[in-house]
């Protein structure tokens, strides 16, 4: 649109204690609410099943805060040929549902944000930040999820005209560089790039990776997660030999700004490179942790003060 900005910035229900597999938080109409007062024009879906399911509430509820629905994520055990259908019927459940608001902007439609479902494999699960390379799939692992991939996104387009973009994510077996690198070679499915998971999942804890990470992939890149990583927790994390719910659990992801990543940088590297639309902020935190509406603010202020918007 004619005047908006060249990112715009979201949050999403992780940053309120709504998170995959971990539990929820506090009831979708606050964090609405807090997230709206805290200055972010969209949100994701969260888990379906935490915002309405009847198409009419859950546009009602972001119509009357003048919010986009930016996508909606689905995690698969995709390296499970017998989890393909359940995984297709989830993802193309939670893509009607979104189809419904994909007018709410004139420069955004919903994505469906898949990924391999993360923490169902004990190894992937213990060792998440510091996966070594006998710990990843063998040849015929990949090829299943390739087609996972393949028939969920093919699926999602069909029912529901949305595009399906895959999420690369901490203790999944699509966590490292070179597993994503793997992956885009063979599927070539847009990415979501997320700077705080590809940061834990490199193994390194410097903010520079990111963007090396970014300029190698940014041909797969359709949309951007900013979740910034504190290298202490972690360092200790990998040290100690945390799990990943632990490391989350002990702040492993922290308000932009206090990490390791400098997101002045990441984002005029995303506009030099062209990106434009919405980029949506996550500070994944367990059910009952910090300050979601305190520290949602708290990240809004460090991205205008970095990037003026």
């Amino acid at each position: 649109m004619s005047g908006q900005p060249p990112l715009r910035f979201g949050n999403a229900p992780c940053s309120w204690g709504t998170i995959e597999g971990f539990g929820q938080g506090i009831p979708y109409d606050r964090m609405l609410d807090e997230l709206k007062e805290t200055g972010y024009e969209g949100s994701e879906l969260g888990d379906f099943g935490y915002m309405p399911t009847d198409p009419e509430r859950l546009r009602e509820a972001f119509l009357e805060r003048g919010l986009v629905l930016l996508g909606g994520f689905v995690g698969v055990p995709l390296t499970e040929k017998e989890e393909h259908g359940p995984g297709e019927a989830h993802a193309v459940r939670t893509a009607a549902l979104m189809a419904a608001l994909a007018d709410l902007d004139p420069g955004w439609k919903p994505l469906l944000v898949l990924a391999d479902a993360h923490s169902r494999d004990p190894v992937r699960f213990q060792r998440a930040g510091r996966i070594r390379p006998e710990e990843g799939l063998e040849e015929e692992g990949w090829q299943t999820l390739a087609l996972g991939i393949r028939r969920i996104a093919q699926a999602v387009g069909a029912a529901a005209g949305l595009e399906t973009v895959f999420h690369f994510h901490a203790a999944s077996y699509v966590e490292t560089p070179e597993e994503i690198d793997r992956l885009v070679e063979l599927t070539g499915i847009p990415l979501v790039f997320d700077t705080g998971h590809y940061l834990y999942g490199s193994g390194a804890l410097e903010g520079e990776v990111v963007l090396e990470g970014l300029r190698r992939l940014m041909p797969f890149v359709r949309y951007v997660h900013f979740k910034d990583l504190d290298p202490r927790v972690a360092e200790r994390a990998r040290r100690e030999g945390w799990d990943y719910k632990k490391a989350v659990g002990q702040g492993l992801f922290c308000e932009l700004g206090r990490g390791a990543i400098d997101f002045g940088r990441v984002a005029r590297f995303l506009v030099d490179q062209g990106y434009r639309g919405f980029v949506t902020v996550e500070q994944d935190v367990l059910p009952g942790m910090g300050t979601p509406k305190e520290s949602a603010l708290r990240s809004r202020i460090y991205l205008r003060q970095v990037t003026g918007w």
